[in-house]
């Protein structure tokens, strides 16, 4: 229904598709405070009356702004995931030898909470036998 009235209001135009201005939903497809309150209980949230109309104008703001984002003519324009060209900055995936380094192997080891046996010693995890 809402896309029969948008075209008909885009056809009724002779200068393009309808501004949000000119893009009003009728009332019986506007949100009410009525469907606010009903989303509102399936959310389990409690919203006092002041909360009710507040979030009743807000939603039907949005929906107002996505029925006019409905009448954009977007035959010619083509998906886009990313605006900005993005490309990865990894380093190449190298193995060195640590062990030939005993320098750097002991100053890590040394910077280290507990070790055993020349190895991290981590404290056990989920039930593990110690």
């Amino acid at each position: 229904m809402r896309k029969e009235l948008l075209s008909e209001l885009s056809e009724s135009q002779e200068l393009g598709p309808p501004t949000l201005s000119e893009v009003t939903l009728p009332d019986s497809q506007r949100i009410t405070r009525a469907d606010v309150s009903h989303v509102a209980k399936l959310a389990r949230l409690m919203l006092d009356d002041a909360q009710l109309d507040r979030f009743t104008g807000q939603l039907d703001s949005v929906l107002e702004h996505a029925a006019d984002l409905e009448t954009l003519d977007l035959e010619n324009v083509e998906p886009l995931a990313n605006p900005f060209p993005l490309t990865n900055v990894l380093r190449p995936d190298t193995f060195e030898d640590l062990q030939s380094s005993p320098d750097i192997c002991s100053e890590v080891l040394d910077a280290a909470p507990s070790v055993e046996d020349g190895q991290f010693r981590v404290p056990p995890v989920l039930g593990e036998i110690q």
